[in-house]
């Protein structure tokens, strides 16, 4: 028997190997040669975290809100850093609490109309151990948000009474 040589560009390949071959190359052009991957329109611009919140109650807490600035993201315990909410757990008054209710669920709200950023200030975390982020979405903070809404205050440095 005699082997039959064949050259590579006779093979007839099956069509899906042929645009999965297309593809990769493509793709390793634009990353080894060009840069970086390509960009398309829904990668320009966008905020690179998502998550569906609930809110937090029991000891098991992931992706959930415990006021208007307090969250859990991925396990990690985050204060928003440039406002201050009315207090839930240990409110002054009862307007605090319903203020502070309010100010909860549209941070919840806020956080599941799609992507956002977490910015870090100048510290990275505060004297209870929480992370200190700024959420943005689209470069709008979503703290000021709460603000404009009568739901927050612009952080002072200290907490308000809110009675």
């Amino acid at each position: 028997m005699t082997a039959i040589s064949q050259p590579v560009s006779d093979i007839r390949w099956p069509s899906f190997i042929t645009i999965t071959l297309a593809m990769c190359t493509a793709l390793f052009l634009a990353i080894f040669l060009g840069g970086g991957p390509v960009a398309t329109s829904a990668a320009v611009g966008s905020d690179p975290h998502r998550a569906s919140f609930g809110i937090c109650f029991g000891p098991d807490r992931y992706s959930c809100v415990v006021d208007g600035d307090t969250i859990w993201f991925e396990g990690r315990k985050i204060r928003i850093a440039d406002i201050n909410t009315p207090e839930i757990s240990q409110p002054g008054c009862a307007s605090e609490k319903r203020l502070g209710q309010q100010a909860q669920l549209r941070l919840q709200d806020l956080l599941n109309q799609g992507r956002f950023t977490l910015q870090g200030i100048d510290r990275d975390q505060d004297r209870y151990g929480r992370d200190l982020r700024i959420i943005t979405r689209d470069g709008e903070s979503l703290g000021e948000i709460l603000v404009t809404e009568g739901l927050a205050e612009r952080w002072q440095g200290h907490r308000r009474d809110w009675c």
